[in-house]
Order: structure tokens, then sequence, then C-alpha cells
């Protein structure tokens, strides 16, 4: 079973987010700040995490994360309110594989991680 972190600040995101993608078949566990997710990826790393731009330090989370031990094998995807270009130069600078936009629903977590459980 895949192992995926949901680092949002949002208690509804992060909820939303679980039950959609437990119901996958990923093992979902939640942080709301990047210190927390940091600390969780130290004692267990995922393999996919969803970390939400506006969360405080999140580029510097995405860079810790490349550090860890087996940091670069983690598929992290960066979550962005809009399609903002800089925003999401600054995410794959710091070491995003790919970009989520929210708000994100069944479908579109069914689309981008669908194939992902099913690989799992």
């Amino acid at each position: 079973m895949q192992r995926l972190m949901i680092a949002d600040e949002s208690d509804v995101v992060r909820k939303v987010g679980k039950r959609i993608l437990g119901g996958m078949g990923f093992l979902v566990s939640e942080a709301s700040n990047g210190l927390e997710a940091l600390a969780r990826c130290q004692a267990e790393l995922p393999n996919i995490i969803i970390v939400d731009a506006s969360l405080d330090g999140a580029l510097q989370l995405i860079a810790n994360l490349r550090h860890l031990p087996n940091g670069r094998s983690i598929r992290i995807y960066y979550c962005v309110v809009e399609a903002d270009l800089k925003k999401m130069m600054a995410g794959k600078r710091a070491g995003a594989d790919d970009f989520l936009l929210k708000p994100f629903d069944r479908k579109i977590l069914t689309s981008v991680f669908g194939s992902l459980a099913a690989a799992a």
C-alpha cells in the first residue's frame, strides 16, 4: 500500500483529501504545518506528499524533504490555487515533481493519483 501525506493548514482540505485518497487504497497521513510534515517524514517517508503552496515554509519543506535519506524517491505535488507560473516555478526549483490545482475533488484526485494507487 502506498503511503501518501497531505500537508495543508486547512482541516477541511486534509479531511476531504484523506477520505477520497484513503478510499482509493492509499495509507494517508496528515500534517497541519511544515515542521509537523518534516518530522513525520523523518520518522517514515511517504511515497507521495501533497504540499500546499500557502503552507508556511512550503518551499523549504520541499527542499528539506529532498535532503532526507531516500528523499529523492518521494513524489512531491505542489498544490496551488491557480496556475501561477511564478509560484509553480518556485515549487519546481525547490524540488516539486508536479502540481495539483486547488480546490480539488474526487474527479481530480482520481485522475492524478488513480494510476499511482493501482501501481501499489
